[in-house]
């Protein structure tokens, strides 16, 4: 037997709750800002995904209208910082919501290090920063997409295996439904099966 809601007689913090607790795990953008006044912002966006592969481009969804958008439309620049596991206080801290005069930086006690190719900082304890310009805000809704060009991504070496950054040394945090968030737990692989292999490694059922 199934529960079945409808949006529309649900109610929207109803809704976004269910939602929430379905699309998951959800990786974060933790997105470092700076205001038309020079302040810096840090704050998790857990609707977030690459948005193309050539040119390359991530987006971020900003539910209502807070400072990370303010201040990206302001200077047209950000950056996404790899939200890890030993940084999870902090990524949890900085969702609070502190004034827009007041630094999240300074705030949670993380360190403000030069990008490579915008003017916003990154987080220098994050493993991981993806520079980016401003391609386009897209109202959707009560909501914003924000998709932004990369321009520059900074890994930290010890992260990576050969070349290749390595799952288990990042430790990835997800967001899940209400105050539940994860880490990476198992990882499994397997191969995508081309279609002059199939069935190939699949055990198709019975019929």
């Amino acid at each position: 037997m199934r529960v079945d809601v409808d949006p529309k007689t649900a109610g929207r913090r109803e809704f976004y709750a269910l939602l929430n607790s379905v699309v998951v795990p959800r990786p974060i953008a933790w997105v470092s800002s700076r205001s038309a006044d020079g302040v810096l912002n840090l704050a998790p966006h857990s609707f977030f995904t690459v948005a193309s592969v050539q040119p390359p481009m991530v987006q971020f969804t900003s539910v209502g209208r807070k400072d990370s958008l303010n201040n990206v439309e302001a200077t047209g620049e950000f950056v996404v910082n790899f939200a890890a596991e030993p940084l999870y206080e902090q990524v949890n801290a900085s969702g609070t919501n502190f004034p827009p005069d007041v630094s999240e930086f300074e705030a949670i006690g993380v360190t403000a290090e030069l990008s490579r190719t915008v003017g916003v900082p990154r987080v220098a304890e994050s493993p991981v920063a993806i520079e980016c310009t401003l391609h386009t805000t897209i109202p959707i809704g009560d909501c914003t997409l924000v998709i932004g060009q990369v321009r520059h991504l900074s890994i930290d070496a010890s992260m990576l295996d050969g070349n290749h950054p390595e799952v288990r040394r990042l430790r990835p945090l997800a967001r899940l439904g209400k105050d539940e968030w994860s880490t990476l737990g198992e990882v499994r692989e397997i191969s995508r099966i081309r279609y002059s292999d199939w069935p190939g490694h699949f055990t198709p059922p019975d019929l």
